[in-house]
């Protein structure tokens, strides 16, 4: 492509809006462009870069056995309400209606429509398995888009969703699936980790995010340096421990005046204790139910594990009303002793006395409590975020936690839709039998993002040359002196006669300008052809990611950059 006929709008200043480097070099590098909040038109060196990972999806996909479909992004909300989503999957669904008053979404994500479809279609073990994905466009109505493509509200998606008649073919259906996403990011060039995770809104009995490891990441990840062992936040697991703060031969109870320390800080500065010592009571509605969940001074809950645990759909912080009905007491004085609510506690106060807690009274705490002589715990479990200091929960070696950028997830679903919307099937005795699914997606664009946020420097993105909109960029220095304008076409036709993606920059712009937009851009190679090398029968091939200049003969230019292009693809 002649870079004078493209539709490449390059910009110097970093956008005011822009936060992460990958918001702003897609804007400064002609990707993309705002049209409202959270929506994005791509321009055509942006749309490059989204077909690069589109293709490689495809290729995966397709050699994994998945076979392409495209659903409608509307979806009717009879659909919806079979599921139970309808309700619970939240404001992020935009609801609407039809001028005959039917409701409709704009479909976030495809389980209802996909289980709608095959339950229609496949009848018989004979039909199973099947896996089918999609490349489509999504939208969920975020509270607060931001970060550019990286948490937009329109974005582009691979579903895919596999349909299987037992347990053995779903473990099957999700490994092979598990697979092809290590294929896919590993052909992309990028940097990544898969790690268990929290299956959320979507639902099932097991799930692992795929990772771009970058500082930027949204998320956080624990991993062992020793094992395998890789989780996010949400999912890490925290081994039990074998000592607590607050153990020991339990002591007489006492209420203690304490005003104003409200906060954890404020109670171990008056009292003079470590927040180990101290149990946080934090007071949560299940579904509308209240429940007390109780962890250490020095721990924070994980709501996630909170979720699972108590089987809920709507887990919230409880307001001050429901705080003051289970308790008698405004919000900082919670305690578990007389609470009227159901009571469950992390591991780590499992077995141990003599705490301090909240006294269910304003302006007092309570020190000395001891579980099981005090107050009563429904259930124990592992409630807290894992820490750096905790040890690994496999082998016990020291956790450590690092950011990543979330571009895919794999779920299995089991039978949350298909029991919900009676996807069913004649098993080898005519029998009725529920189908077992599996769910598996990769954010496109967030793909592309996370790719620069993880290869970039000063000057630019350093794009991974699979993804690369563009391979090679030849720059005549001056393209008004007939002898550089005909080398740099000649290398040129080359390049594009065999097959490679190549701009010719025949702007009538100072070299300086030339090199500072390639850079920007982030082209793999760059062929300068000047006046001095080519007086030497020469030009120089500078390499984006290394910033190696290689100087080679006019004719041997084009074969050199053909031989690295496929060397790294």
């Amino acid at each position: 492509m002649r870079y004078s006929e493209m539709f490449l709008p390059t910009a110097r200043e970093v956008p005011s809006d822009a936060e992460l480097i990958s918001h702003q070099l897609m804007i400064r590098a002609g990707m993309i462009r705002k049209l409202a909040g959270g929506i994005y038109s791509y321009l055509p060196f942006g749309l490059r870069a989204i077909r690069r990972v589109e293709q490689i999806v495809r290729e995966e996909m397709n050699r994994a056995g998945a076979q392409e479909v495209f659903l409608p992004m509307v979806q009717p909300a009879e659909l919806w309400q079979e599921s139970g989503r309808w309700v619970h999957y939240g404001k992020e669904l935009l609801r609407f209606r039809d001028r005959h008053d039917r409701e409709f979404c704009l479909g976030p994500t495809h389980e209802e429509v996909i289980t709608d479809l095959v339950r229609n279609e496949l009848k018989t073990y004979r039909q199973l398995p099947r896996n089918l994905y999609q490349i489509q466009t999504k939208f969920r109505d975020e509270i607060r888009p931001r970060f550019g493509v990286m948490r937009c509200r329109e974005f582009g998606m691979k579903d895919a969703y596999s349909f299987d008649a037992d347990e053995e073919g779903a473990e099957n259906s999700y490994r092979r699936m598990f697979e092809a996403y290590q294929r896919i990011f590993t052909r992309c060039g990028l940097d990544f980790r898969p790690v268990e995770a929290d299956s959320g809104s979507i639902g099932g009995s097991f799930s692992h995010e795929f990772m771009v490891m970058a500082d930027s990441g949204e998320d956080a990840i624990a991993f062992c340096g020793d094992c395998r062992y890789a989780a996010n936040l949400e999912k890490a697991e925290v081994a039990r421990p074998g000592e607590s703060a607050g153990e020991g031969e339990p002591l007489p109870l006492r209420e203690v005046h304490t005003p104003g320390a409200k906060t954890i800080d404020a109670v171990c500065a008056f009292l003079e204790v470590s927040p180990s010592a101290v149990v946080k009571t934090l007071i949560f509605t299940a579904d509308g139910v209240p429940v007390a969940v109780l962890v250490r001074g020095d721990h924070e809950v994980n709501e996630a594990k909170v979720k699972n645990l108590l089987g809920c759909d709507l887990l919230e912080l409880a307001d001050e009303a429901v705080i003051r009905a289970v308790t008698g007491s405004p919000r900082g004085f919670a305690g578990a002793v007389g609470i009227k609510a159901r009571v469950v506690a992390d591991y780590s106060l499992r077995g141990a006395a003599n705490w301090v807690m909240g006294a269910n009274r304003e302006d007092y705490h309570l020190v000395n409590v001891a579980p099981g002589r005090d107050f009563t715990v429904t259930e124990f479990a592992d409630l807290r975020v894992i820490r750096e200091s905790d040890p690994c929960p496999r082998c016990g070696q020291r956790i450590r936690i690092a950011r990543g950028i979330e571009v895919g997830h794999v779920f299995k679903l089991g039978t949350k839709y298909s029991k919900a919307m009676q996807a069913s099937y004649l098993d080898r005795n005519g029998r009725e039998q529920t189908m077992i699914m599996g769910c598996y997606g990769i954010g496109i664009g967030r793909t592309v993002a996370a790719a620069i946020e993880q290869n970039h420097d000063a000057d630019g993105i350093v794009w991974p040359l699979p993804l690369a909109p563009y391979q090679a960029i030849v720059t005549p220095v001056n393209v008004n002196e007939p002898a550089l304008a005909e080398a740099a076409e000649r290398i040129y036709r080359f390049l594009e006669g065999q097959g490679l993606d190549v701009i010719l920059d025949d702007r009538d712009e100072r070299a300086g300008v030339k090199f500072k937009d390639a850079d920007l851009l982030g082209i793999p190679f760059r062929i300068t052809v000047g006046p001095k090398r080519l007086a030497e029968g020469n030009v120089e091939i500078k390499i984006r990611r290394s910033g190696e200049v290689v100087t080679l003969p006019v004719d041997e230019a084009g074969t050199f950059i053909l031989a690295r292009v496929r060397e790294g693809l």
